[in-house]
């Protein structure tokens, strides 16, 4: 059982920035893949970033690329999403998502474990 917490979410100016985090309980933090997902009003969950358990290997949305960068501290039990660059269009709110085997990384029904979501909303 792993319990997920964002925090790190609030109201931004656009093309400012902001770090969202996520703590993980569990003593098994480093052998989940982590991953970022998001839903705007009226949209879709859509996924965002993901970090492999090697956190080597990353992923992101194309709607992020270059603007989001996920990361993780396993010492820590966290992972990160730091966000630069906002735009209104970001304006979400944001859930962390665990499993321990992910094979279609953007797919929702891949991850078990989800937080309780944070909201992110970016203003013009």
């Amino acid at each position: 059982q792993v319990q997920l917490v964002e925090s790190g979410g609030g109201l931004v100016q656009a093309g400012g920035s902001l770090r969202l985090s996520c703590a993980a309980s569990g003593r098994t933090f480093s052998s989940y893949t982590m991953g970022w997902f998001r839903q705007a009003p009226g949209k879709e969950r859509e996924f965002v970033a993901v970090i492999r358990r090697s956190t080597v290997s990353t992923g992101y949305a194309d709607s992020v690329k270059g603007r989001f960068t996920i990361s993780r501290d396993n010492a820590k039990n966290t992972v990160y999403l730091q966000m630069n660059s906002l735009k209104p269009e970001d304006t979400a709110v944001y859930y962390c998502a665990a499993d321990w085997n992910v094979n279609h990384i953007t797919q929702q029904y891949e991850y078990t474990y989800w937080g309780q979501g944070t909201q992110v909303t970016v203003s013009s």
